[in-house]
């Protein structure tokens, strides 16, 4: 839906550089003695906090980022890696890598994990203890959505191991301040 605020142009000015009138799928217009302004950006990349969950924020975090680093520990190293793939599903935040990968055995040894994702001037961290799960039905939804992958996977006999994190607890940080700070 299209709103109209009606603004100045110092106004209008100051309510442009504002991320809180960036909603999903919305164009929002100013108008100013009857004419519009200037469209805002069409951002698909900010609702409303109040309207989104805290898995939501993660997930959609996660999407903007794009490419995240998610770190483990082998024995008493720490271990990073980049990942790109997540899903949001029922509620939760699924992530998965091959069951053949180290990565998964660090995260079965050692299930305490982190992701650390950058967006802009921005990062986040979300931490919490790996949950393994063997679904089927969660598996057909990844292979939707990464077909090329599974394909690999299956041509290779490989297995995808899925999971998601318990207790999570997640920062948004800018370089010097917290922005956000929740539990998910």
């Amino acid at each position: 839906t299209t709103g109209a605020v009606t603004a100045n142009r110092p106004t209008a000015r100051l309510l442009r550089k504002s991320r809180a009138f960036a909603f999903k799928k919305t164009y929002l217009r100013f108008l100013c003695c009857g004419r519009i302004i200037k469209a805002v950006q069409k951002y698909d990349r900010f609702k409303e906090d109040t309207c989104m969950t805290n898995v939501e924020k993660v997930n959609q975090f996660l999407d903007e980022a794009k490419t995240f680093y998610f770190l483990t520990t082998d024995g008493d190293k720490p271990k990073g890696r980049p990942f790109g793939f997540h899903l949001l599903d029922g509620g939760k935040l699924y992530f998965g890598c091959g069951t053949f990968k180290n990565v998964f055995s660090q995260l079965t040894m050692n299930p305490k994990v982190e992701v650390l994702a950058v967006r802009g001037g921005e990062f986040m961290r979300y931490d919490g203890t790996a949950k393994i799960v063997k679904d089927d039905a969660l598996l057909e939804k990844v292979r939707a959505a990464l077909p090329q992958v599974m394909g690999l996977y299956e041509k290779n006999g490989w297995e995808m191991g899925m999971f998601y994190l318990e207790n999570g607890h997640a920062e948004i940080r800018g370089m010097l301040d917290l922005k956000e700070e929740f539990d998910v």
